[in-house]
């Protein structure tokens, strides 16, 4: 049996970015997610992290419940119209299944993520109460192992033959542009009518005023502790992208989109940062 990690920095600062918007953004709140908060449990002062502080990481926390909450209102769409598997690649602590069951227990759903830290969050959703429903499938993937995604799919029961609608968080910044390249190919092979909704980071040359000495620290930190920023890209680098792997159709989703969509008529002035992270959404 795999030993159980626990999840990875990157992970654990999404989940608790995801919490502390609920804690002090005043409602209405674009996702309400206090279940990562949970299986992390970590000490009682955890807002006073560097990583966390509520003033400096504010459009960051933004951007992370903006592309949550887009993510899952594409889910919910694409389920309207027959799509029954889902996949989230690089899962972490993603809590769909446990905050919408009413929605996950008409799906088929797979999480794939490195062993270790899949096995930890397995742990903690049974310790917690919430148990590991049939309809959600943890799919174990070393990619440094070189293991294949679809293989590992379909030994958990994916029917490949059957479009999906699959998702990329947080991820192609730390992958290669041969790796993020490989990985649109292998899902644009995936049956016709299928969807792919995948984050990506521009330049930080580009990045709003505000927030760019803030990526930039965070790309210095992130480089520190082992794991890299390695790809940026332009929008339309990344459309190109996603049609030379064999999209049929792809489409930008800008921060401005997400702004006008779920942050309109807020007087706090909570918003996801121009030009920083932002979205393709590309089918079979």
């Amino acid at each position: 049996m795999m030993s159980a990690v626990a999840p990875n920095s990157t992970a654990a600062r999404v989940a608790l970015w995801r919490a502390l918007h609920v804690a002090i953004d005043p409602p209405p709140h674009v996702l309400d997610d206090k279940i990562g908060l949970a299986l992390l449990a970590p000490d009682q002062d955890w807002r006073r992290r560097g990583d966390i502080d509520p003033q400096l990481t504010r459009p960051f926390r933004a951007s992370i419940v903006a592309r949550a909450r887009f993510i899952e209102d594409l889910v919910v769409e694409e389920a309207s119209r027959g799509l029954g598997h889902y996949v989230i690649l690089g899962a972490g602590l993603d809590s769909f299944a446990q905050r919408k069951p009413d929605i996950a227990s008409h799906l088929m759903m797979f999480e794939i993520d490195q062993p270790g830290p899949q096995a930890w969050k397995r742990q903690r959703l049974i310790e917690l109460g919430f148990g590991v429903p049939g309809r959600l499938r943890f799919v174990p993937v070393d990619f440094e192992a070189g293991e294949s995604r679809r293989d590992a799919l379909v030994s958990a029961g994916f029917d490949a033959g059957k479009p999906a609608n699959m998702v990329s968080t947080g991820v192609s910044i730390y992958l290669t542009r041969d790796a993020n390249t490989a990985t649109l190919r292998e899902v644009a092979g995936f049956a016709q009518g299928s969807t792919l909704a995948m984050t990506f980071l521009l330049p930080l040359e580009t990045a709003d005023d505000e927030v760019r000495a803030g990526l930039e620290m965070a790309e210095r930190g992130a480089r520190a502790s082992g794991t890299p920023f390695v790809s940026f890209f332009t929008p339309p680098e990344m459309l190109a992208l996603a049609r030379d792997a064999g999209f049929a159709e792809a489409r930008h989703v800008p921060a401005v989109d997400l702004t006008q969509r779920y942050f309109a008529g807020r007087t706090d002035g909570l918003r996801p940062p121009r030009n920083a992270e932002e979205l393709l959404v590309a089918r079979t």
